[in-house]
């Protein structure tokens, strides 16, 4: 069971005390470069690091939000594929969290082409940059890698059979960056996210579903759910993601792709009926046609998180949802 749990406090973050080193004390004094800061996950990683840590924004905010960066935290404003401009802001930093992406489905299987350049050839520009600059790269990577899975729960050595271009987008990205740690040295870091929901998210396949579930709840109703709702997910606050991404900035264990779950399989039923007891008592679930190609069960098998980075999610989804909604 995910249990909100004592640990270190990280700008905001709670670090878990299993960790084998204070993660506050070894950024401390560090210079850092998140592309996608402005962003949903990005921007709270900006947040978790501008205490500590020299740390610059990359965001073309195309999509991120300018005002997500805090005061005093330097900005580049620029798109991925502007390799000049991406080299000049990863010059002289110590990590690169890489975060910018084109996240959504729907656009991949609309627009490959665009979403290629952007999730591949930009991460590859990332990971040249910082080959150049002996720079560290946490890259995230997603669960769409995994596909439909052939067993549950889902860990790292599991088939890879994406079924969209985002998907496979990711899992280029995530080779890369083994290949990089292979073949150059580059101290890398693969986090596969699994279904990540909190402050800030803006929607987006079943992570978006909490959004859309609360915004149909407060207006009163009905909150809809695609086919039969006994879809199972796993939900990761995105504290925990934050805190496996502050973890990957300080492991010995590069080279390697870890999932970022909570290891808890939640139905999208019982996700809309934590919405609407939350948000709009009285409102009614109804259900619609089930989504094409939808996938059936996810959740993430997070061991070799556990011991290799010493991540423990720390954020039940009950808590995360109250605290989210309000």
């Amino acid at each position: 069971m995910v249990v909100a749990a004592a640990g270190v406090t990280t700008g905001g973050y709670m670090l878990p005390r299993s960790a084998p080193r204070s993660v506050q004390e070894t950024l401390r004094g560090r210079s850092a470069l998140v592309t996608g800061g402005g962003g949903f996950v990005g921007s709270h990683i900006v947040d978790a690091l501008a205490p500590e840590t020299e740390v610059t924004v990359f965001d073309s905010f195309v999509r991120g939000d300018r005002g997500r960066v805090p005061d005093g935290v330097a900005t580049v404003e620029a798109d991925l594929r502007d390799e000049d401009a991406l080299s000049a802001a990863v010059d002289g930093v110590d990590v690169v969290f890489h975060q910018a992406a084109i996240v959504s489905v729907a656009q991949s299987v609309e627009d490959p082409t665009t979403t290629h350049a952007v999730n591949v050839d930009g991460t590859l520009a990332v990971l040249e940059a910082a080959r150049r600059a002996d720079a560290r790269v946490v890259f995230a990577s997603s669960a769409a890698i995994y596909g439909e899975p052939t067993a549950v729960p889902v860990d790292e050595d599991h088939p890879k059979e994406p079924a969209s271009p985002y998907g496979l987008e990711k899992l280029a990205g995530d080779h890369y960056c083994r290949i990089y740690a292979d073949l150059y040295g580059l101290p890398t870091v693969a986090l596969r996210y699994f279904n990540v929901y909190g402050p800030r998210q803006a929607g987006g396949d079943y992570a978006g579903a909490i959004t859309a579930f609360a915004e149909q709840a407060r207006a009163g109703g009905p909150l809809r759910v695609d086919g039969d709702g006994d879809q199972t997910r796993d939900f990761v606050n995105v504290a925990d993601v934050v805190q496996a991404n502050l973890l990957g900035a300080t492991t010995d264990a590069t080279g390697e792709a870890f999932n970022v779950g909570t290891g808890t399989a939640t139905t999208i039923r019982r996700v809309a009926e934590l919405v609407r007891d939350r948000l709009a008592p009285d409102a009614e679930v109804v259900h619609g046609d089930p989504r094409a190609g939808d996938i059936r069960e996810s959740v993430a098998d997070i061991e070799k998180a556990r011991e290799r980075l010493g991540y423990e999610p720390t954020v039940a989804l009950d808590a995360g949802l109250a605290e989210f909604l309000g």
